[in-house]
């Protein structure tokens, strides 16, 4: 049952990470760190997390005006 939920899990981060990826580039941002945290994975009972880190100011203030 563990490894189903966690199979599940995984799959769902995926299609979160490739709509959050599009949805910013529509908004003209992109966020070359934008991935599954690998470390969350390594869990026995997955429930991975969605890592992004080290964007521009640039880019957070854009991102902040996209999201008003």
């Amino acid at each position: 049952m563990k490894a189903l939920h966690a199979a599940l899990c995984v799959e769902e981060v995926e299609v979160t990470v490739k709509e959050l990826r599009a949805a910013l580039e529509r908004a003209g941002i992109t966020l070359p760190s934008l991935r599954i945290d690998p470390a969350s994975l390594a869990r026995e009972a997955s429930c991975p997390r969605v890592e992004w880190v080290g964007c521009s100011i640039e880019v957070a203030t854009r991102l902040a005006a996209a999201l008003r």
